[in-house]
């Protein structure tokens, strides 16, 4: 029996969880329901309707008459378009056969019913240059999903251009169209069909932003006459076609300017007027000896011309290519003086009597002569309008 001790503190007695937890859990609960009651809760959590159904589809209208065109020229062209896959033979290490590894695609098209394929030469470079004429180079897919084996004909690195055969029979070949490039004009529609990235027989659309351009090839000869066009050129798209709104071939789609090499609003074409005269020779001979016309100058670019020089009629001569007829004629570029002043250079006010507004002008009344021939400008020089014969050098 212990004793009693007047100065022992009580000990204080410890709940038990339980006996805090549930009266808590009471209190939550109750506020809860309250809530719930009140609708604050209400509506949040899923609601289902077992009789909802789609919605009625609202009927549409007529579809625009461009809209119409653009369905026919893709339904007319797309089958004349192909996607290029190149492929390299190595020898399997373990079996020794020889086995086809892919390595690039590309675009082409059509040619004729012979089973001519054009593309870029740029396209199949990589695998033709061991190559001799007929080897295989690449599997060729038409529009109908069947592949075949493109042999290579001919190529010209000079207009990054080439010709493939593929022995597909004729009824599943469609041949594109041809047009010419000689009377483009700027601001005219132009249609992009190609495999950009690997996606066959995308349709791009856009117009032609300007013509007269001049890029490199793969040779790191200059193209001139080129079309420059802002629909939209993506890898993929090389070699494919550029057609005009009648669905004809106006160019061949060659090269994009893009900081991150994809689209960017620049496209360019090789004009359909060098493929016309190129192609049919690489089929005959594998080789091209192409002998467009050129004047022999650059020009400056009107709209800097305008700026910068006050020109109001006819195209500034920027530069004269060395040994042409044109430096031979003694037609004076843009140059500066000894005080570093620009000095602006010979003005072209017609050619044959023919009144030049752009670039443009000069490729379509010098594509109606051939290398060699003699045209007749008349020429700005100072205060003096001066007539000048210039043969014509081949491009």
């Amino acid at each position: 029996m212990s004793r009693f001790d007047p100065f022992e503190r009580p000990r204080s007695a410890r709940p038990s969880v339980w006996a805090i937890l549930l009266p808590l859990l009471f209190i939550c609960g109750a506020v809860l329901l309250i809530l719930w009651w009140l609708g604050v809760f209400r509506g949040h959590g899923p609601v289902h309707d077992p009789n909802a159904q789609p919605r009625v589809v609202t009927p549409a209208g007529d579809l625009a008459g461009d809209e119409k065109s653009t369905i026919e020229l893709f339904k007319n062209a797309s089958p004349s378009v192909v996607y290029i896959t190149t492929v390299a033979v190595a020898r399997d290490r373990l079996t020794l056969d020889l086995r086809e590894i892919p390595r690039g695609t590309g675009s082409g098209f059509v040619w004729d019913n012979e089973g001519h394929i054009v593309t870029n030469y740029h396209v199949i470079e990589g695998v033709v240059r061991d190559l001799i004429r007929g080897a295989p180079v690449a599997k060729v897919t038409l529009a109908d999903g069947s592949t075949w084996t493109g042999h290579f004909t001919g190529a010209a690195p000079d207009y990054d251009l080439a010709v493939l055969k593929i022995d597909a029979p004729k009824e599943r070949l469609s041949a594109i169209p041809i047009g010419t490039s000689a009377d483009l004009q700027v601001g005219q529609k132009a249609f992009a069909i190609g495999n950009p990235f690997g996606l066959d027989q995308t349709l791009t659309t856009g117009v032609i932003s300007a013509l007269g351009r001049e890029i490199k090839s793969e040779s790191n000869r200059a193209i001139s006459g080129v079309i420059q066009t802002d629909a939209a050129i993506n890898p993929g798209n090389s070699g494919g076609p550029l057609l005009d709104s009648y669905g004809r071939l106006i160019g061949v789609n060659t090269a994009i300017i893009s900081p991150s090499g994809a689209y960017a609003g620049i496209g360019f074409a090789i004009p359909v007027d060098t493929v016309n005269e190129v192609v049919p020779q690489l089929i005959r001979t594998g080789v091209a000896k192409a002998s467009r016309p050129d004047l022999g100058v650059t020009f400056v670019p009107e709209q800097q011309a305008r700026r910068v020089f006050g020109l109001r009629q006819g195209l500034l001569i920027l530069d004269v290519k060395m040994g042409s007829g044109a430096a031979q004629a003694g037609l004076r570029p843009t140059r500066r003086n000894t005080d570093g002043d620009l000095v602006p250079g010979d003005v072209v006010l017609t050619i044959d009597n023919q009144e030049l507004r752009s670039r443009a002008d000069v490729e379509q009344i010098i594509g109606k002569h051939k290398a060699g021939d003699t045209v007749t400008l008349r020429v700005q020089r100072g205060d003096e309008a001066v007539d000048v014969q210039v043969a014509l050098d081949s491009a």
